[in-house]
């Protein structure tokens, strides 16, 4: 057995980005997560750590993105990581990491 499970509490980097792939909405989005730093000998605290990551929803959660998800909003998601590989137009192979999203909800 196996598990393949992501859970991000963070801040939308920009508004999603809503695509159709043959009629089905996709929804695209960056989401920002941050990390304390180590307080430092003399007790100040440490540089904070930003990562962002690269979400996507499909079907009625994209819906739901386009029509209240902005830059901003503070958001819980559950969902795999993927990874792909596409070529660019100069044909170098580039891989992303993203988050295919099962639930989430949009916190106040």
């Amino acid at each position: 057995m196996s598990v393949n499970k992501v859970i991000l509490l963070g801040h939308v980097g920009n508004d999603p980005e809503i695509r159709y792939v043959q009629t089905r909405p996709l929804a695209s989005f960056s989401l920002a997560t941050n990390e304390p730093g180590v307080p430092g000998p003399d007790g100040q605290p440490g540089q904070v750590r930003t990562e962002w990551h690269n979400i996507v929803m499909w079907g009625p959660n994209a819906e739901i993105a386009e029509r209240y998800i902005r830059k901003g909003t503070r958001l819980y998601v559950e969902g795999k990581l993927r990874h792909r590989v596409w070529q660019d137009r100069n044909a170098i192979s580039r891989t992303v990491t993203e988050i295919y999203v099962d639930t989430f909800e949009i916190l106040g």
